[in-house]
């Protein structure tokens, strides 16, 4: 984990939030690279689960909504953490982290206060921060960020920064209906970001105050659910390996009764061996109709769905997959990362960081090196032919070695060596990432050759 996190800043994948100031907890900032990362594999997940489907659309909602819809989607009476403070040194802690942290193995989801109490006194938990095991007794916290509209707090209504994707696409799901003319079962889609105020254990991009999500809600008829979720769990493991994810370091996890949240009638997690234990990267739940009944209570507006060929008139049921886009990337991350052995510029055995990222995911699609600097202008034209391929590196700094290793590190498929030999007969070097062979190709022919190679 402390080569990724290494990596991520050395290379500008990910930085501390805040950084010049001290940061700011479990707060980042994504990089030039990183930036790139997240917004390939958020563009593929688009592609992968709403242009190529034609049951599905998307929604692009506002982060700020009516208060009234977190109190009927029982985020405000539900949405909880227990915390713990330590009375020595002030520290405030999650209790079921505390526990788990301490005690290998243990799973303590939906547990009472009370049980959490019993369980940190009877496993002899100390504060991971002074040591001490002088506890406050445990209390619950909305994990919804509170903010005010209008200039004077006092004064202002108190509206909530979303802590889901899903409460929009329900609220939305009339509107949507009349709109976009889909049939049951169809999906709405969406993604952004999502804020929680919860203490995080710090473990990089993780987990974090506010983090980017990927999801839709597919609705279906009741007697279709299991069918369906069985279904779409296939797809999102289809989904895992189309952004290279080890397969190797995945599995699916039951939640159980107790873990269950107050909408979901079943859930499962797929998880990822991350070098901090086993964590959920994405989740499937099936919400029944608890959402869209309790909006139209609520609300006193009709979302049901009037089936044109039968007449039938319901209320549908929800299948909700979710993907984290930011433990996407940190996941990819960890899939990729490798090291070898090569060969350097004075031709000594030294190891090679190497990024093996799919060629659609990579920040760079490939980069261009003039070998030396009366090269340059012919680099340029080389990397004129090609540019319209991707974001494509244009490469000056250094020895060619050095700039080797270092697209190699951040998982550039593939670098173009303009050398004198291009002057003469007008070829390029293409060398790739993952075997480091080389080859000579036409610089007329270079972006068809490169298109070839799936870019």
């Amino acid at each position: 984990m402390d080569k990724i996190v290494s990596l991520c800043k050395r290379r500008g994948f990910v930085f501390p939030g805040s950084d010049i100031y001290g940061g700011l907890a479990n707060t980042w900032d994504y990089g030039p690279l990183g930036a790139e990362l997240k917004n390939n594999i958020q563009r593929e997940w688009w592609k992968f689960f709403v242009h190529s489907r034609r049951d599905m659309v998307g929604l692009d909602a506002a982060i700020l909504m009516n208060p009234k819809v977190w109190k009927a989607s029982g985020h405000v009476d539900s949405f909880n953490d227990a915390m713990v403070d330590c009375k020595d040194c002030k520290g405030r802690h999650r209790a079921d982290h505390l526990i788990e942290n301490a005690v290998e193995g243990l799973k303590v989801e939906g547990l009472s206060v009370e049980d959490l109490d019993k369980l940190i006194v009877e496993n002899n938990i100390k504060c991971p921060s002074c040591g001490k095991k002088n506890f406050t007794n445990a209390r619950k916290f909305n994990l919804l960020f509170q903010t005010n509209i209008g200039p004077v707090a006092k004064d202002a209504e108190p509206v909530y920064l979303r802590g889901e994707l899903a409460q929009s696409m329900f609220v939305d799901f009339k509107m949507i209906l009349d709109t976009a003319r889909k049939k049951i079962p169809f999906g709405i889609a969406q993604t952004g970001k999502v804020f929680r105020n919860e203490i995080t254990p710090g473990n990089f991009v993780f987990r974090t105050l506010e983090f980017d999500l990927m999801e839709f809600e597919y609705f279906i008829r009741e007697e279709e659910w299991e069918k369906t979720f069985q279904y779409w769990l296939d797809e999102m493991h289809r989904w895992c390996a189309h952004i290279g994810l080890d397969s190797s370091r995945m599995r699916v996890r039951e939640h159980t009764k107790d873990e269950l949240s107050h909408y979901s009638k079943r859930t499962v997690d797929i998880e990822f061996n991350t070098p901090f234990g086993w964590k959920e990267m994405y989740g499937l739940a099936y919400r029944t109709n608890f959402d869209l009944s309790n909006h139209e209570k609520h609300s006193g507006k009709e979302l049901k769905y009037l089936d044109p060929e039968t007449n039938d008139k319901f209320v549908p049921h929800v299948l909700e997959p979710t993907f984290g886009l930011t433990r996407s990337v940190l996941m990819v991350l960890l899939s990729a990362y490798d090291e070898d052995t090569a060969k350097n510029d004075k031709g000594e055995e030294e190891t090679r960081v190497v990024l093996r990222l799919p060629k659609h995911l990579a920040p760079f699609k490939a980069a261009v090196f003039p070998l030396v600097n009366k090269l340059n202008e012919k680099g340029r034209e080389v990397w004129e032919s090609v540019k319209h391929l991707g974001n494509i590196d244009f490469d000056t700094s250094g020895t060619i070695g050095k700039r080797y290793r270092r697209h190699d590190e951040i998982g550039t498929p593939y670098c173009v060596t303009v050398d004198f030999q291009t002057l003469e007969d007008g070829t390029v070097t293409i060398r790739d990432r993952d075997t480091m062979k080389q080859e000579r190709v036409k610089v007329e022919n270079l972006k068809s050759t490169l298109s070839s190679y799936s870019l």
